[in-house]
């Protein structure tokens, strides 16, 4: 019984023309050997099976070859290419950096570099997998790769340039293999299944050509494995039910029922994938390809993108013609969605299903979605609750300008009746007590009015409101009677105490990014000026005199409030030289009492005391 070879090594290529998919790098490859211009050292990169250590293989044999043909491939019947073929040439050297990555094997790479070819021109070094190699490793064989004999060449080949050292890299002459499409694939399996005497439908080979992702050699493991698997007779049908894959019929099917939004079919479709061993994620990721291949066949430019067999092509055309591109779009987007969200979820199978009950609802219309088929489009429900209420408060919100009152203005209140019997307030020579506000209506409220007090660890104004009732009775009442409530308005005498107190109020409720500002203004004391209406501060210099001034309607605004009166005016000026505005630190008024009173020192001195 003969030795079976597999399909991979069998069909390898021999020369530069059986090279599938490269055609480019193997064209470089031939004209620097036939106008012999050799690099001394090549680095050969891309993915896993795509022909980089052939090619290496077939450049050492061609270069060596004694007797070339015109079109510069090897002869295969001179005594150093019958070497090579028989894997008995001494002209060859492969090594694999995977498993000899270490200073000691590059120094023996090295002693046996200085030794010259007995048949043949060149000495040629295939590395494998040299990314493998480490950093002394490399550090080590940067000299020899730089100024090689000249008779030896080094090949390099490599899946991952990224972790090859830049040094090694501008010693090289670079090529950049690139992945195998589906139809060369396509094309050298159908060469492969004729001299294998294999009968082999197209849809088949194409699964396989998808399946192996660009790399031949994983292509010819697959083709072998599948011939085992249908003993000389593959299907496309025996190609996925070996290799696990979807089939197109499915998403065919799902697509018909995403576009008559029929949500039970998806769900019931869905379930019966996952009753075949399928992955949620596998089908999701093959749905959304199936909404690319369908949005690139609409177009006639776009139509080549699409790899599939001729029956299927046509089969995706005539499906396409029925999905709108804004249906792909919204489609594509939430299968990439669900896809990125896979991982993370908890419940995959809810994910997934429902991505399929929006996807069956992108086409469907409102008025015709409840027709128990698919589910209906519901609206928020937080938007159809608040509607009425804002219809309903929309007779209030016009009256709100009518209501509203001047900035300064707080509080619409009627005169008062003097009552200079009773005793004055702390902080205030107001003479009235009590008062009867008369409101429209004959409505009347006897309410007890008294100057703002300000005590010791109260935080909050003394001040007493209108009570809601009474707010709510004006708030009703025409514009005429609210302007002459505005006339009768009565404003409250200032004190610079409760000026004081409410300046630092306002100071506290700054932001955190006005905290210095708000440190400076806690440290002025504004004074009130003869007409008891208008304050004064003074600040240090004109910046910050500037600030003040900006911030001024601000502070004029919550006085008025907080005092309940209507005429306050705030003035900022810059101090003169000579007059102090701030106020003293602890330190500085320590000094200030010891230059009075030296026997502070000593007792500071005599108990070893430190300011704070």
């Amino acid at each position: 019984m003969d030795n079976y070879i597999v399909s991979a090594r069998k069909y390898r290529p021999a020369t530069f023309d059986t090279v599938v998919g490269q055609r480019a790098l193997t064209t470089t490859l031939k004209n620097a050997i036939a106008n012999n211009k050799l690099a001394h050292a090549y680095l050969f990169c891309g993915p896993r099976g795509v022909g980089k250590t052939t090619c290496a293989r077939i450049f050492a044999k061609t270069i060596n070859c004694l007797s070339p043909k015109p079109d510069g491939e090897a002869c295969n019947e001179c005594e150093s290419c019958k070497a090579f073929n028989e894997q008995r040439s001494y002209n060859i050297h492969e090594l694999d950096a995977a498993s000899n990555n270490s200073v000691e094997d590059i120094r023996s790479l090295i002693e046996q570099v200085r030794i010259p070819p007995q048949i043949g021109k060149y000495k040629v070094y295939i590395i494998d997998e040299v990314h493998m190699l480490s950093t002394a490793a490399f550090n080590a064989f940067l000299k020899t790769l730089e100024e090689p004999p000249h008779h030896a060449i080094f090949i390099l080949a490599t899946t991952e340039k990224h972790k090859i050292l830049p040094t090694i890299l501008s010693r090289c002459q670079i090529y950049d293999f690139s992945r195998i499409s589906v139809t060369d694939t396509v094309e050298h399996l159908q060469g492969v299944a004729q001299k294998e005497g294999i009968d082999v439908e197209p849809e088949a080979l194409t699964v396989i050509a998808q399946k192996a992702d660009g790399g031949m050699r994983d292509a010819l493991s697959i083709f072998d494995q599948v011939t085992s698997f249908s003993n000389g007779h593959i299907t496309y049908k025996s190609v996925i039910e070996n290799l696990n894959v979807l089939d197109y019929e499915y998403y065919f099917k799902l697509t018909d029922y995403i576009l008559e939004n029929k949500v039970s079919e998806c769900m019931l479709l869905f379930n019966e994938v996952l009753k075949k061993g399928f992955d949620g994620n596998h089908f999701i990721t093959g749905l959304s390809s199936h909404f690319r291949d369908l949005l690139v066949s609409r177009d006639e430019q776009t139509l080549q993108l699409l790899e599939v067999g001729a029956s299927i092509r046509e089969r995706y055309k005539a499906q396409a013609q029925k999905c709108e591109q804004k249906f792909l779009y919204k489609a594509m987007k939430l299968c990439n969605d669900c896809d990125l969200n896979y991982r993370q979820s908890k419940n995959k199978r809810l994910l997934v299903e429902l991505t399929l009950i929006q996807l069956a609802q992108i086409t469907s219309e409102e008025d015709d979605a409840g027709n128990g088929r698919s589910p209906k489009v519901i609206k928020p429900i937080f938007n159809q609750q608040t509607a009425p209420a804002a219809t309903q408060q929309q007779p209030v919100a016009q009256q709100q300008p009518i209501t509203q009152q001047p900035a300064n203005v707080q509080n619409v209140q009627q005169p008062v009746q003097q009552n200079t019997s009773e005793p004055q307030p702390q902080y205030g020579n107001n003479p009235a007590q009590q008062q009867m506000h008369k409101l429209p209506d004959g409505l009347k409220v006897t309410q007890e009015k008294k100057i703002p007090v300000v005590k010791a660890g109260i935080l909050g104004p003394s001040i007493k409101k209108r009570p809601q009732h009474l707010e709510e009775a004006v708030a009703q009442k025409p514009a005429a009677q609210v302007q002459q409530a505005e006339k009768e308005w009565e404003d409250y005498d200032v004190y610079e105490k409760d000026l004081n107190y409410y300046w630092r109020e306002f100071a506290t409720r700054l932001p955190k990014e006005e905290k210095a500002n708000a440190g400076r203004m806690m440290n002025m004391s504004p004074k009130l000026l003869d007409d008891q209406t208008t304050f004064e501060v003074a600040v240090d210099n004109e910046m910050v005199q500037k600030y003040m001034q900006q911030l001024a309607p601000q502070i004029e605004n919550h006085l008025r409030e907080q005092l309940h009166n209507r005429k306050i005016r705030m003035t900022v000026r810059v101090s003169a030289a000579d007059e102090n505005i701030r106020a003293y630190s602890h330190v500085e008024r320590f000094q200030m009492m010891s230059k009075k009173n030296p026997n502070l020192l000593k007792l500071k001195e005599e108990f070893g005391l430190e300011l704070s």
